[in-house]
């Protein structure tokens, strides 16, 4: 089974993230960097880490983890807006050849607090139109010179971006991971995204919505190499299905208890990949053969609303069946975070690889 294979770094300012046990204060440089290390160590590419106003900077964090690693790569969660286009394009070619071409990009177009950083949101189409602008000017700026282009949402001239990025093989410039299941996300993704993450959802709801995404890159007439997919989830790894299937089901009554404390990165409007997930619970608390969706009832949001459930090998046999229907990006996680890091790469990852 080919295809990348990352974790998660949760990158919040307070402790028990999704269930996490690690107690006192979550941004700590020798906390994450012990993540970090223990990801490199056990055999994953690297880490998403997570973004939002109200945490701490993210490019900040995944700069400082690249520098504390050696393979590690950051997938590191940016907003259009909270960066503008060449400010973007410069910090990450610098942190792309500085850390020897290891940098990844996560597109974020959701809600968040605009606001509070002095951003401003119109309707769903422009904040995606402005996403589809950000990434094709970024792309511009890293692969050409004195660069001049006016946009409906950014402008720059003359813009050459330092330091130039190396090429490296096939890869020209780091990759641009984007979500989002709304209509007019999946047609910026179609166009400008190189991976569409998808959320835990059921295998033939992937199927359709990759079919779906290809054919729309055909439609819209894509300039790029073909788009690849991704899957973001929790995955709950025991050595046998009886005591996985014993502590999901142990994780989910203390969600039900506590109203699903720490288990959402937001509270606000659903968006439409959120709904997604929620609707899965119609069809049954575990539905293909160990997709576990009674969290999402009980206040998991995001990639905690539905769970792979198991011992390594019903896991791994699951995955590989995501696969088999065009994933070739796994982003997966469980909590205690350090902990499952280790066991998930010592039982789970080389049924992976």
């Amino acid at each position: 089974m080919s295809g990348g294979f990352l974790w998660y770094i949760p990158n919040d300012v307070k402790a028990g993230h999704r269930g996490d046990t690690m107690e006192g204060a979550a941004v700590s440089l020798d906390r994450l960097t012990e993540q970090a290390k223990a990801i490199e160590t056990a055999g994953w590419d690297g880490a998403l880490i997570g973004t939002g106003w109200g945490r701490p900077d993210t490019f900040t964090v995944g700069a400082m983890l690249a520098a504390r690693t050696t393979r590690f790569q950051p997938l590191i969660a940016i907003r259009p807006g909270y960066w503008q286009p060449a400010q973007f394009a410069s910090a990450a070619a610098t942190l792309d050849e500085l850390s020897g071409g290891r940098a990844r990009f996560n597109i974020v177009s959701g809600k968040d607090s605009l606001a509070a950083y002095g951003d401003r949101e119109g309707d769903a189409a422009q904040r995606y139109d402005r996403t589809r602008e950000f990434m094709r000017l970024v792309r511009r700026l890293w692969t050409e010179e004195d660069v001049t282009f006016a946009g409906d949402y950014f402008q720059v001239a003359n813009s050459t971006v330092q330091p130039r990025l190396t090429v490296r093989g096939d890869r020209r410039h780091p990759r641009f991971y984007f979500g989002g299941a709304s209509e007019a996300a999946e047609r910026v993704a179609a166009t400008d995204a190189d991976v569409q993450l998808f959320w835990g959802e059921t295998r033939d709801g992937v199927a359709e919505r990759i079919e779906r995404l290809t054919h729309l890159a055909q439609a819209l007439d894509r300039d790029l190499p073909p788009l690849e997919f991704g899957l973001r989830i929790t995955t709950l790894v025991r050595e046998t299905s009886a005591q996985a299937w014993t502590d999901a089901e142990a994780k989910v009554a203390e969600m039900a208890r506590t109203g699903g404390a720490g288990w959402q990165d937001h509270r606000g409007p659903v968006a439409a990949g959120q709904q997604r997930l929620l609707d899965l619970n119609r069809r049954g608390d575990v539905l293909d053969d160990n997709l576990y969706t009674a969290p999402g009832k009980f206040g998991g949001g995001g990639a905690g609303t539905t769970w792979l459930v198991g011992s390594a090998e019903e896991v791994a046999a699951s995955l590989r069946r995501y696969a088999e229907l065009g994933i070739s990006q796994f982003i997966l996680s469980d909590t205690p975070y350090l902990t499952e890091i280790k066991r998930q790469g010592d039982i789970l990852l080389p049924l992976l690889r």
